[in-house]
């Protein structure tokens, strides 16, 4: 949604893959296809969200910073709501990156440690819309762009998050747009086009990936 790509530290021979892209470009079936090919991947959103569950430090601060409004009925926190206050203020944005990041450095950190001692010679694939803001991208061995065409992005968004073209576009232009950030891109997925020709463009990205990978003798 909107939280940043959080550091990970290099864990021995593990083939660490960024995998980023922005909003509604379609990573969630890049993703997928990644891990029905045997990648170890974890999305940062995810993570983020699991921090941020009542009772955890994340939850707490948050609901301090951006008081009571942000949340549900049943107390959690309601993040469509919370993701309208961010991507309306870079500053506020900013604050709940501040609130969130260290919480998930140290559970991604965790996650990773779990999948290196599993399998040392594997490949880790960690989703994050915002890695390439951050600078957090330089931590990876490679780094992988999703993208489509702009207006197909807006469209999907639009359809995904039943919002207004106008939110959706808002929302899209808060981000780095897909050719700035093909720019850093070690591979690229166009994500335009059948499930099957972007399923086969996911698979010859990790042909690539198991390639370059040390697998023992």
């Amino acid at each position: 949604m909107f939280f940043v790509f959080f550091v990970v530290q290099s864990i021995n021979n593990m083939l660490k893959v960024g995998l980023t892209g922005s909003i509604a470009v379609g990573k969630s079936f890049v993703v997928a296809v990644l891990k029905e090919l045997g990648c170890a991947v974890f999305d940062a959103d995810k993570i983020a969200h699991s921090v941020m569950t009542p009772g955890k430090t994340a939850y707490e601060d948050i609901v301090k910073e951006f008081g009571a409004e942000v949340l549900a009925q049943d107390l959690t926190i309601d993040r469509a709501k919370l993701g309208a206050i961010v991507f309306a203020d870079a500053t506020r944005r900013q604050r709940l990156n501040e609130i969130v990041h260290p919480r998930v450095i140290a559970e991604q950190n965790r996650l990773l440690a779990e999948v290196e001692a599993a399998e040392p010679n594997g490949i880790a694939v960690i989703d994050a819309a915002l890695m390439i803001e951050s600078g957090g991208y330089k931590r990876f061995d490679k780094l992988i762009v999703v993208y489509c065409e702009r207006e197909t992005q807006i469209e999907r968004l639009m359809q995904r998050n039943q919002i207004s073209r106008a939110d959706a576009e808002r929302r899209v232009g808060a981000q780095l747009s897909s050719d700035e950030k093909r720019r850093y891109a070690d591979y690229e997925i166009n994500t335009e086009g059948s499930f099957a020709e972007v399923r086969e463009r996911v698979q010859r990205v990790y042909e690539s990936l198991r390639q370059l990978q040390i697998l023992p003798a």
